[in-house]
């Protein structure tokens, strides 16, 4: 890959990780949409490495309160709310875990043309807006109940379908119980960290039994770039997500969608895209 390459890829998935747009959708569309051979898994590997790192980064005092905590909370059997909110953040991830191992493979063969990717950002992103117009409250993270995790931890599992976005169906479904923006966005944030590192893990896992070599250089250079755009992203992203509120995200979400099935609608009856 040239350097034009690796840069908008990984910008691509560092701020499409965690904004309610679907980066799975966009990392699909980009050799859709460009002469771009498939970067490969290694480079996906980098990339996801790098928001990773980012979002670790970002919430490090918050990660390292619930980390004590929880390590309290099995010696002693007492929570604090930073300790519950990680034994959320790891029941919320089961889901999502059982539905890949089940049903990954079928997804990645049948289910990502450019049309149903269409379906999916304009499906989802009005269920969105209406979560976002309708249901939003006050009330942060820490206020879950542990049905309400099992909620949003089953929304999570609907992003293994391109289009859905992880953190777009997410934030829907903490929005409809009632978590303002801030707090549905944050532990959308917090939730996404298991998800990403297992889903790094297995794809490192099936790079190990590749035979072909690894260009060291495209990947670090990748993993920076996409961990840059994601801490950047999840910056702003909370710190203007009171005042925009999720309708520009909407907006975005329904042309895209809408021009996805306009130029591959064959797409939709299971023929090949052109």
């Amino acid at each position: 890959m040239d350097f034009l390459q690796i840069f908008i890829l990984a910008v691509v998935q560092g701020v499409t990780e965690f904004l309610p747009i679907s980066s799975s959708a966009h990392l699909i569309l980009v050799p859709v949409f460009t002469s771009w051979e498939d970067q490969g898994l290694a480079f996906d590997i980098a990339i996801h490495v790098g928001t990773l790192v980012a979002v670790v980064a970002y919430f490090r005092r918050d990660l390292t309160q619930m980390s004590v905590d929880w390590g309290r909370s099995l010696l002693t059997r007492k929570t604090t709310p930073s300790s519950r909110l990680a034994w959320g953040i790891l029941i919320g991830t089961i889901p999502v875990g059982l539905a890949g191992l089940f049903f990954k493979g079928f997804i990645e063969t049948h289910l990502r043309s450019p049309a149903l990717i269409g379906v999916g950002l304009i499906g989802f992103g009005l269920l969105l807006a209406w979560s976002d117009w309708r249901k939003r409250g006050e009330r942060d993270e820490f206020s879950l109940t542990w049905a309400g995790i099992l909620f949003i931890g089953c929304a999570q599992a609907l992003a293994l379908f391109p289009g859905t976005s992880r953190s777009g169906i997410t934030i829907t479904a903490a929005l409809l119980l009632g978590l303002s923006r801030e707090g549905a966005s944050r532990f959308s944030f917090l939730l996404s960290i298991p998800v990403i590192f297992l889903a790094g893990a297995l794809q490192t896992y099936q790079l190990m039994r590749l035979p072909e070599g690894t260009d060291w250089t495209a990947m670090l250079i990748g993993a920076v770039i996409a961990g840059v755009s994601a801490f950047l992203c999840i910056h702003y992203f909370l710190a203007f997500i009171k005042r925009i509120g999720m309708q520009p995200f909407v907006v975005y979400r329904v042309a895209l969608g809408i021009i996805l099935i306009i130029l591959f609608a064959g797409g939709l009856a299971g023929q090949r895209p052109v």
